[in-house]
């Protein structure tokens, strides 16, 4: 029951972040900026407002005596702010499309940097799906003059932030926390400063100022559906799980806002999913054979 249940949970946070682009369409006529400003400050005051109703404001507020963490957490803050503002800026701008060939390739990315910073070893499939991936990416640069900035600041930045995260072991709504509190200062900082000079948004427009606030919202929703079901399904599942989102963007991109889907992306696109195939077929292969393993050991 609770495998199905996180499963629901796991499908539930990847489809929520693939339709997410629908929302900050509506924040198109907003700067990127000030959108991220804006999702900083909400988020903080809904993630710390949902801390203090679980009861959990004393384990939180010990957090603030481990300096290593707080700062470890400045950086992940920062990475996720730069990942936030390119996402919204190019979803905003119709590159849909390229948003979601970052996410896509993200997995891969990560692979190559558990091997630049934990010494991780690449089984030989892993480096055949890396290059692959490559491939791709190389054909957009060298094929059709393209340079997928987007898709590589994208992933390079989620990875990066996947990096700072892997040594920390606290609950995700502490974390979410602590990202947006480092960061609700300079962010309130910087609303007060472009309001104070005539150039924000907030407060001209109803509409526009009740989707800045639920941007917080929006924020912390998929992220307890995400943290619930990395406690209740395995690893393999929740990274098969994880292509729903880059998928749904395509789509979205493709068939909803008619962004431009010419030869060349297919091309790129078809690289990227089969090194994503192997990629996956060999996580699976590897943890059954983990399991078996075990399982003669014990």
């Amino acid at each position: 029951m609770n495998d199905n249940k996180g499963l629901f949970y796991a499908i539930g946070a990847y489809t929520w972040w693939g339709f997410i682009p629908i929302f900050w369409k509506q924040l198109d006529h907003v700067g990127p900026v000030e959108i991220v400003m804006h999702r900083m400050v909400w988020s903080c005051v809904m993630v710390t407002a949902l801390i203090v109703m679980m009861g959990q404001w004393s384990e939180f507020k010990a957090l603030f005596r481990d300096y290593k963490l707080l700062f470890r957490m400045a950086i992940a803050s920062l990475l996720v702010s730069v990942n936030w503002g390119v996402f919204i800026w190019a979803v905003n701008t119709g590159r849909i499309v390229e948003t979601s060939m970052g996410y896509f390739i993200n997995p891969l990315i990560s692979v190559v940097f558990g091997v630049l910073f934990f010494s991780e070893r690449l089984r030989l499939t892993q480096v055949l799906a890396v290059g692959i991936a490559g491939c791709g990416v190389l054909y957009l640069i060298f094929g059709h003059g393209e340079f997928p900035l987007v898709a590589l600041s994208l992933a390079v930045t989620f990875a990066l932030y996947g990096v700072v995260k892997k040594s920390l072991s606290i609950p995700a709504t502490h974390g979410l926390a602590l990202e947006t509190l480092l960061m609700f200062v300079p962010a309130a900082a910087y609303l007060i400063y472009v309001q104070i000079n005539g150039a924000g948004i907030f407060g001209s427009n109803l509409a526009t100022d009740s989707l800045l606030v639920l941007a917080g919202l929006f924020t912390l929703v998929p992220l307890l559906l995400f943290s619930a079901a990395a406690k209740m399904i395995s690893l393999t599942a929740l990274g098969m799980s994880q292509y729903i989102g880059p998928f749904l963007q395509l789509a979205l991109g493709v068939l909803v806002y008619n962004e431009p889907f010419g030869s060349d992306r297919m091309i790129a696109f078809g690289l990227v999913w089969i090194a994503l195939i192997i990629y996956s077929v060999d996580q699976l292969n590897h943890r059954r054979k983990t399991r078996r393993a075990l399982r003669m050991l014990s």
